[in-house]
């Protein structure tokens, strides 16, 4: 059994957000109107994060994408009182979007601020409605959201493997929309369990790191510290 997860290289990451536009596109998150976003109910599930160092005119910017972190022990899982999140034996965390209540148990337990809470009936500009992905459901007004490695896409790679008579591959197989769409290549995915993949490779050098690791709840999208 995999155990996915996710390794982003900040040598690499140019801020650009391809990463954030392809998950929008991909997972049909609503667009947020102006008034919303200034009250910050942004609708993101990748989100792109910058951080300056120096001061001018010697600065240095650099820029963090911030997925859900799919903890080996999430804490929004534990704080459900519906059971509407659980973690699949692949170790992704799942939503039903049908059993969310809106408490937001979830978002106030996550310590990484990646579950959004769906604030108004989602919306999108002209046409773009038509552009909806028909293997996500858009998700109704008071439900929580968030990243969930695109699932979808390996529901549909497993079921293409089993009619093919073999097992999902480690690498190549089955990859995220943001992952796939990254033009510097920064964002690596695949099989931590699996020492011949880029990722377990990667996550286990000397350059990896994992957010807030000394909370307990082993993330697995690590983050390779700057060269």
């Amino acid at each position: 059994m995999a155990r996915w997860g996710m390794v982003i290289d900040l040598d690499r990451c140019t801020g650009c957000q391809a990463c954030v536009v392809a998950c929008k596109a991909e997972n049909n998150v609503p667009m947020v109107p102006p008034e919303q976003a200034r009250g910050s109910r942004l609708m993101l599930w990748m989100e792109v994060i910058p951080e300056v160092e120096g001061e001018y005119p010697n600065v240095r910017a650099r820029f963090i994408p911030r997925p859900c972190q799919q903890c080996d022990h999430p804490p929004c899982v534990k704080v459900c009182p519906v059971q509407a999140l659980s973690t699949s034996p692949e170790g992704i965390v799942n939503r039903v979007f049908a059993r969310c209540i809106g408490c937001r148990f979830c978002v106030q337990a996550c310590p990484y601020g990646v579950i959004q809470f769906n604030w108004r009936a989602p919306r999108w500009p002209g046409d773009l409605h038509e552009a909806l992905d028909p293997d996500i459901a858009v998700r109704p007004t008071g439900v929580a959201e968030s990243c969930d490695f695109c699932r979808h896409r390996f529901q549909r790679t497993r079921e293409e493997a089993r009619a093919e008579g073999r097992e999902v591959r480690g690498e190549g197989d089955y990859v995220p929309a943001c992952v796939q769409a990254c033009p510097a290549q920064a964002l690596v995915f695949g099989d931590l369990d699996n020492p011949r993949t880029d990722a377990a490779r990667l996550a286990r050098g000397p350059r990896a790191y994992r957010m807030l690791e000394d909370l307990g709840t082993a993330p697995k999208v690590f983050y390779l510290k700057e060269g």
